[in-house]
């Protein structure tokens, strides 16, 4: 295999853990609008059903983000230098949403029993705001890596 084929591989390996990603993250940002769309929240089956698969996608969607993009970049697959700087620069931010994501799935995903929508409301609008920092940073990993392979 030339070492040609081989990059255009691991090019083309990049492009579909990109597509990976943003398909699970659109997902993901559909469910949060149509549940933000239900408030004031009440404790019925409709919204229950829908929180529950709201924390089901987006528990996904991080795990999404890790075996798509950074699990590629940290077992050295990525070996452009930008792409890697970017990466390790935001890393620890989007470790740390990641733990925030998966705290407030401990709250709220509690399958068809979920009663105390008290918070929900100001929980769910920090998780947006959280979400929507952590898809800027991986837009400029996504970014890095286009550009940089249009360069190669």
């Amino acid at each position: 295999m030339s070492v040609e084929t081989s990059v255009q591989e691991r090019r083309g390996s990049s492009h579909n853990n990109i597509q990976t990603l943003v398909s699970s993250r659109t997902g993901t940002l559909s469910l949060y609008s149509q549940l933000a769309s239900k408030t004031p929240f009440s404790a019925n089956k409709t919204t229950q059903k829908l929180l529950q698969e709201f924390c089901e996608s987006l528990v996904d969607y991080a795990a999404s983000a890790h075996f798509q993009l950074y699990r590629h970049i940290d077992e050295k697959k990525e070996r452009r230098q930008p792409v890697q700087d970017i990466a390790q620069s935001i890393y620890p931010q989007i470790a740390s949403i990641t733990q925030k994501i998966l705290d407030f799935n401990d709250k709220y995903d509690c399958k068809d029993e979920c009663i105390d929508f008290q918070s929900l409301d100001i929980d769910l609008s920090e998780l947006g705001e959280l979400l929507a920092d952590r898809i800027d940073m991986e837009d400029r990993v996504i970014n890095a890596l286009t550009a940089t392979a249009s360069r190669d």
